[in-house]
């Protein structure tokens, strides 16, 4: 371990976890003591930017002048300035969130020893996309939280996280009067037919095998004991995605793959990861909502939803515990040479070139147009990305339906580096208005108690502001101008321009109001430090807009 790391609580926390790899994973200690202070840089390095940005404490004025400021007041700095995130808060009392930041450091350390896998991705396209998330260790683009997994012990990480390229999917028997939705077991028995019967009376559910192992005896015990529960011994075979709690699964015999999305009690960000019975209930039902908006809009052709086909709880306890959402592949929607790239892959560097994904693409985009890989096709290639991504979703909102459209939702596909279609996954956090959805034509029946309808037009423009055009765009742009040397100012003109061609074309009061406010001067940046601080929701503060001066 090096020098600035060997003492505090810090190396207390890393020295658990190397002596871990020393029993079980041998071959990774060196480069978990390597990679630690690349981790901690690396946390300390959002960190440091989040409370400058949402203006925490002192923050603003110890660090004053020293990050790069860019749009929405995000601010970049070239180093944490510590050796431990946590010094970083300085005077603040929060010792919960300091066991987050040096969670996330230590399986961040453990990440990068392991390393991105094979160099070069398997021809299939879903294992391609979880191939190319490994290549994005730090996780969420903002959050320092990234690789937080509270809940999980080292050997829980060796054997469930994203690098181990393979985990298990556990199967229980639920009486039939414990059983609240689809039959996603018989779903997914008609998929793989080798997989058990359920025992008369029960219905088969799938249960990620921690969630099995470790949650269920501790808090289902009475359960399990009367037979209401049943734990299998059949396994599935799953490969992690990035998102933990969704699992890649194998082919079937029609060649498709699907996902499973599945209760996971850790907390990694700053969200415990099981599954609300709403969330359940009202996937398959806003797929096919979704399905229906999308295919009356011009840009529809464009936009490819990964549907949520089925959904099923088990009301004990939470109601959180047991729940599982079937999700479709990437299988059957794509053709040809058309490549799907996860979203939060774009900023990573890929090994086989040295640059950034993103600048791979560019440099494809600039090639098969016979253009020079500059700043000026940078620019050109922003221009078709935002005119991929913005038009359906501000079309979408204009009628009620705000998608969480950040990176990690989003699998973009590209023809030769050129943007072509956008993939979108994972519903539960999207916002539906439902004044204008049934000013549009549409009702659908949430559960009770769903967060995702809301009457306040603020908050769904707040899901796509902060989530498109924030966390999203923001990232590429920034990383654009370290590629490619694209100017910021000019950049946001582009996007602007393609605001107001977009809105331009859309009649009525809500375009007129969703495009005042996305062009306003401040718009809502969702403070994901001060959520973990105070303790509640979803807590907005209003930034600078780059799209308030007029292209």
């Amino acid at each position: 371990m090096t020098h600035s790391l060997a003492t505090g609580r810090l190396a207390v926390a890393a020295a658990h976890t190397e002596a871990a790899l020393a029993v079980h994973a041998p071959d990774l200690v060196d480069g978990f003591t390597a990679a630690l202070p690349v981790a901690a840089d690396t946390v300390g390095r959002r960190l440091r930017g989040a409370l400058v940005r949402e203006d925490i404490g002192d923050a603003r004025a110890r660090h004053a002048g020293r990050g790069r400021r860019h749009a929405f007041d995000r601010v970049e700095f070239a180093t944490a300035a510590a050796d431990d995130p946590v010094d970083l808060l300085g005077s603040l009392d929060a010792p919960g969130f300091a066991a987050e930041l040096r969670n996330a450091v230590v399986n961040l350390a453990v990440a990068l020893a392991r390393g991105t896998g094979a160099a070069r991705p398997p021809d299939d396209p879903d294992a391609a996309a979880v191939a190319a998330e490994r290549l994005a260790p730090a996780g969420h683009n903002l959050h320092p939280c990234g690789r937080t997994r509270l809940g999980w012990d080292t050997v829980d990480v060796l054997a469930h996280d994203l690098e181990a390229g393979h985990t298990r999917i556990g199967l229980i028997a639920v009486r039939d009067d414990g059983h609240l939705g689809d039959d996603v077991g018989a779903a997914l028995a008609a998929a793989w037919p080798g997989l058990p019967d359920a025992p008369p009376g029960y219905r088969l559910q799938p249960v990620h095998a921690w969630q099995r192992d470790v949650v269920l005896p501790a808090r289902y015990g009475g359960l399990l004991r009367d037979g209401a529960l049943r734990i299998l011994d059949d396994e599935i075979d799953a490969a992690p995605t990035a998102a933990l709690r969704t699992l890649l699964l194998p082919p079937g015999p029609d060649g498709r793959r699907r996902y499973l999305k599945l209760s996971l009690d850790i907390q990694v960000t700053s969200t415990r990861r099981s599954i609300s019975v709403a969330s359940t209930r009202n996937g398959p039902a806003l797929s096919a909502l979704l399905h229906r908006m999308a295919g009356a809009d011009p840009d529809g052709h464009r936009l490819v939803l990964l549907a949520e086909t089925a959904g099923a709880a088990v009301p004990a306890g939470s109601g959180r515990d047991m729940s599982a959402i079937v999700r479709d592949g990437l299988a059957g929607h794509l053709a040809g040479a058309e490549r799907a790239v996860p979203g939060g892959a774009l900023p990573a560097v890929d090994p086989a070139t040295g640059r950034t994904v993103l600048a791979g693409l560019v440099a494809g985009y600039a090639a098969a147009r016979g253009r020079r890989d500059d700043a000026g096709t940078a620019r050109a290639w922003l221009d078709d990305y935002s005119r991929l991504l913005l038009p359906p979703l501000l079309r979408l909102a204009t009628r009620g339906m705000a998608l969480e459209a950040h990176l990690q939702n989003c699998l973009p596909t590209f023809l030769a580096g050129t943007p072509h279609r956008l993939v979108v996954r994972d519903f539960a956090g999207l916002r539906l208005h439902p004044g204008r959805l049934a000013a549009d034509g549409h009702t659908i029946a949430l559960w009770p108690g769903s967060v995702v309808g809301t009457g306040d037009e603020r908050v769904l423009r707040a899901k796509i502001g902060y989530t498109a055009l924030q966390a999203h765009l923001g990232e590429l742009v920034i990383r654009l101008g370290e590629s490619h040397g694209l100017d910021e100012d000019a950049a946001w003109r582009t996007v602007r321009a393609v605001v107001d061609e977009t809105y331009a074309a859309l009649p009525g009061p809500a375009a007129r109001a969703d495009h005042a406010a996305f062009t306003a001067p401040r718009v809502p940046h969702k403070a994901l430090v001060r959520m973990r601080l105070g303790g509640a929701g979803d807590a907005y503060l209003p930034v600078r807009n780059p799209l308030h001066a007029p292209a």
